[in-house]
């Protein structure tokens, strides 16, 4: 197997990162990162003391859990445009998770990056972005509730 380049969009930014067949990462020519899969979902970085990042997908949106923080990035498929800024749809946890807050209720205007809830998942929180500027028509979740990836947390238009 060859060598792998894939581009990652985090906000307005696209890194470049390239995958070699041993686990060793390369971000937009920075120094090499050692990255081992260890189970569904789960990785080790790092080198002598590799420490542990937790991944979840849905669609083209992959959540990295690591040290602590969470890094949204839109892995866009080859061959296939961005998405148009305008929103219409539904979001739904990408995991399973508890709800921890809801940010918004029907009616809000939202901006692109705007925080709407706040998941619980793997002891880290998990924001739930707003996708590109709309208005929320629904929120079908409180604080407390278990959630289930898939099923619809909020509609927006």
């Amino acid at each position: 197997m060859a060598d792998r380049t894939i581009v990652l969009r985090l906000g307005a930014r696209e890194y470049r990162v390239t995958i070699a067949d041993d686990g060793l990462t390369i971000v937009d020519d920075a120094d090499p990162l050692r990255v081992r899969v260890v189970g569904a979902g789960e990785a080790r970085v790092g080198r002598e003391t590799a420490r542990p990042a937790w991944v979840a997908t849905a669609g083209e949106t992959q959540w990295v859990f690591f040290d602590g923080e969470v890094f949204e990035f839109e892995v866009p498929r080859e061959g296939r445009r961005r998405a148009p800024t305008a929103v219409r749809g539904s979001l739904s946890a990408p995991m399973p998770a508890s709800v921890v807050r809801v940010d918004v209720a029907p009616g809000d205007r939202v901006r692109k990056g705007d925080s709407l809830i706040i998941l619980e998942a793997m002891k880290m929180e998990l924001p739930v972005r707003a996708p590109a500027d709309g208005i929320v028509a629904a929120v079908h979740c409180t604080a407390g509730d278990l959630v289930k990836p898939g099923v619809p947390l909020i509609d927006l238009e």
